[in-house]
């Protein structure tokens, strides 16, 4: 970690408009229940620059309402080089955006690349697809996915906040 006091996390898929703003509302749900809020630090963003300035998708936004998540106050912005000096755990939704963003990784970066779905919540699978261009079930489904790898993940975060 790079402050002590402080466990930062980003949310990595193409857009930055349904999955990864989906992670960051669930995981920041979780932070804030837990208390945690003053010691991890979430924020997503996307590989591509198509969405930038913009809220998550609507249909992304109606299933986290249906669930009591708020992300009306998120907004898409692109990964930048920064972010792997910033952010201690870099999450890709997928294999795609993962090899990106490992292509886009500097050599003496300190953040770390994981997968994931794989890492936290491999029993639904290696990732979180995108539910873009289909209905509102496939919506349905990258909640509930997030949702358990996020569990696991706030796990993983408060044994390293511990050890340090």
């Amino acid at each position: 970690m790079k402050n002590k006091d402080k466990f930062r996390v980003l949310f990595v898929c193409m857009g930055n408009i349904c999955r990864s703003p989906t992670a960051h509302a669930v995981f920041r749900r979780l932070v804030e229940e837990a208390g945690l809020e003053d010691v991890i630090e979430i924020d997503s963003a996307g590989t591509h620059a198509y969405h930038v300035g913009e809220a998550p998708d609507p249909r992304s936004q109606q299933t986290a309402a249906r669930r009591g998540i708020r992300m009306h106050d998120l907004r898409a912005r692109r990964v930048d080089l920064g972010d792997f000096y910033h952010y201690d755990l870099i999450l890709a939704m997928d294999e795609d955006n993962l090899a990106i963003l490992e292509e886009m990784k500097p050599e003496d970066a300190t953040a770390e690349v994981k997968l994931f779905l794989a890492e936290y919540a491999p029993e639904h699978g290696r990732v979180v697809p995108d539910p873009y261009y289909g209905g509102p079930e496939g919506f349905e489904r990258v909640f509930d996915m997030v949702e358990a790898a996020s569990v696991r993940l706030l796990e993983d975060i408060r044994q390293r906040l511990e050890r340090v």
